[in-house]
């Protein structure tokens, strides 16, 4: 697909999933390459530190635990939002298991997390308004530097965003805060334990 051209910008190539897929089975991405598709941009996704991947790792079996049957907790997984987007977030939870999903991506999720060291801008910005037009009620982001979680919830249409939604709702909650996944009423998750220890 080729991007409608900008007067005094080069036109710029962009790719569909099913094209990002097919460089990827011809091996044009190293193999210790991170990539994720974006409105059909290619972006390379930042390096993972251990900090990066512990706090994934505790934020999926405390998401497991709230969520419990009927419930899938994703790592690192892509999600098909579309023909131009396969973000691949830190974690998110999509409804029923992971036999459900062997021959396809999940298209939607449930809730959806970034661990937001160095990418901070781009997880508010661009990945807030990608999972806000693919309608998905909840977004966290685990912002590390500021030792908060960003919870965004309730998406609409927005004209003056990018992809034209955004999240209605954000609230940012400190360690001694406690929160509650929409889609687990009964479940009370203490922010401490969802970010990197102090």
């Amino acid at each position: 697909m080729v991007a409608e051209p900008v007067p005094g910008l080069p036109k710029r190539r962009l790719w569909t999933r099913q094209q990002y897929y097919r460089m990827a089975e011809l091996g044009l991405f190293a193999p210790d390459e991170r990539v994720e598709l974006i409105e059909g941009e290619i972006v390379e996704m930042a390096p993972q530190g251990p900090e990066h991947a512990s706090t994934a790792d505790a934020l999926r079996d405390r998401l497991a635990a709230a969520f419990g049957p009927g419930y899938c907790i994703r790592s690192h997984a892509p999600l098909a939002l579309g023909q131009a987007s396969d973000p691949e977030p830190d974690v998110a939870v999509v409804l029923g298991s992971h036999r459900d999903y062997a021959h396809a991506h999940p298209t939607t999720a449930i809730l959806v997390v970034e661990v937001s060291q160095s990418t901070l801008v781009f997880d508010r910005g661009t990945k807030a308004a990608l999972y806000a037009a693919a309608r998905i009620p909840e977004y966290w982001i685990v912002n590390v530097e500021r030792s908060l979680l960003e919870v965004h919830r309730d998406p609409q249409a927005d004209p003056s965003a990018p992809l034209g939604a955004s999240y209605a709702s954000v609230m940012r909650l400190g360690r001694a805060a406690t929160v509650t996944p929409l889609a687990a009423p009964r479940a009370v998750l203490r922010v401490d334990d969802l970010l990197p220890p102090a």
